[in-house]
């Protein structure tokens, strides 16, 4: 496994938890506490802790320390690999759907949009 399927690996497993989901959909509004990254949720400050650490170890979040404060903030890098490798998988759905449509076009246009009933490649299906 290359360094970047590592990468990967720890970016979509750190995404797969709704909570931590939710913790970079909050992020993206800009810098927060982890006290008010931590209110909307019914856990423990310990818990919330966890997640931010799976989340930047992941490299989606830098934390900082200003005083009492604890600063969190989004980094996005992590995600644009996610989107790339995505996007190879998307390119193969497009394709998959444009042969669908011509299937169907050249169907509409014959007056046949499935087999006829009863013939299995070419043969009566008795």
């Amino acid at each position: 496994m290359t360094i970047a399927a590592d990468r990967l690996t720890t970016t979509l497993s750190a995404l797969a938890d709704p909570t931590r989901r939710a913790i970079l959909a909050r992020l993206m509004q800009g810098e927060s506490d982890v006290g008010d990254l931590a209110e909307p949720f019914d856990m423990t400050l310990p818990a919330i802790s966890k997640h931010l650490k799976v989340l930047e170890r992941a490299g989606l979040i830098a934390r900082g320390r200003e005083a009492q404060r604890r600063p969190c903030r989004l980094k996005a890098a992590p995600l644009r690999e996610v989107s790339e490798w995505v996007a190879a998988y998307r390119q193969f759905w497009e394709q998959r759907l444009d042969r669908l449509e011509a299937y169907l076009q050249k169907a509409q246009t014959t007056g046949r949009s499935r087999p006829r009933k009863g013939k299995i490649n070419g043969r009566t299906g008795k």
